[in-house]
């Protein structure tokens, strides 16, 4: 059986609606951001930003961090702040589901967001980076 615990790789979905009127304007900031993320943020294995087909207001956010040490980097890139600041104008709404298991550390970080989180924490399986 393999051990899950703060070393290990998880994934990150973050479901959001944006304001109507406001999807160009989020798009350019999510690009932006998705940019810098990807030139300063090594431990982010995967990230994308994909529109519901079904709603054009909702869209994910999908991440894979190589482990706990990648997620608090991520928090801590002054661009990601901006971009929670900028969502609370634009956006309408936010949830995180983590499929994975965090250590404390991160998942407290993670509460202390404040955006709804919920922690799926592995049983079994295994990662291949």
């Amino acid at each position: 059986m393999h051990e899950f615990d703060e070393s290990t790789p998880f994934i990150l979905i973050a479901r959001i609606k944006v304001k109507p009127g406001k999807i160009l304007e989020y798009i350019e900031l999510a690009t932006k951001t998705d940019a810098v993320v990807e030139a300063s943020e090594p431990g982010m294995l995967h990230h994308t930003f994909d529109q519901d087909p079904e709603n054009p207001l909702c869209f994910t956010w999908s991440e894979v961090y190589k482990n706990d040490d990648a997620f608090l980097a991520h928090l801590a890139n002054p661009t990601v702040g901006d971009y929670l600041q900028a969502h609370a104008e634009l956006g309408d709404g936010f949830t995180v589901e983590v499929y994975g298991t965090v250590g404390d550390k991160c998942r407290s970080a993670m509460v202390a967001t404040g955006l709804p989180v919920k922690i799926f924490e592995s049983k079994c399986g295994y990662s291949r980076v």
